[in-house]
């Protein structure tokens, strides 16, 4: 996979941070394998939970990877003050894959209250086996207690959900 520059360590911080308390990329074994201004990379490696009947990783899988990478790729880019939540995605399962993927989520377009991003799979040959499209929205920033910086109680917010 082609790498691109990192971004500040500040980003990389709070990128971190968050994926981190998202639980089912923990439970899913994914792992943040790039945070660049506007890209991020999400690996996962293939084990039973993870893959469907005929032994491929599973496309909900797939899909939660390529929806955490364009919401933290977005995220990147997003002031500190500021967090971001899936609006819509679509993603083309184009072949299926074992062993091992990697999402990539680019920012196609940063806007004040809409961004969109492409998200992009590979398998471990660099073989791209999901493509798709994802818009996420800006919104304050959410404590980890679900409270906003203006009081208010709201849900959790998260890259990619």
């Amino acid at each position: 996979m082609e790498r691109h520059e990192p971004a500040t360590p500040e980003v990389r911080h709070r990128v971190r941070v968050s994926f981190e308390r998202q639980g089912l990329m923990a439970h899913l074994g994914a792992r943040l394998t790039h945070i660049g201004p506007g890209r991020v990379h999400i690996e996962l490696h293939s084990r039973p939970e993870v893959t469907q009947q005929h032994g491929y990783i599973h496309a909900g899988a797939t899909s939660a990877i390529a929806d955490s990478a364009g919401g933290y790729a977005a995220l990147t880019l997003f002031p500190a003050d500021a967090d971001v939540l899936t609006v819509e995605y679509k993603l083309n399962l184009l072949a299926p894959a074992r062993n091992h993927i990697e999402a990539v989520g680019t920012v196609l377009k940063s806007g004040r209250t809409l961004t969109v991003c492409r998200l992009d799979v590979f398998d471990a040959g660099g073989r791209l086996v999901a493509a798709g499209q994802q818009t996420l929205i800006r919104l304050p920033a959410v404590s980890p207690t679900g409270i906003d910086k203006s009081g208010d109680t709201g849900g959790g917010v998260s890259a990619g959900g």
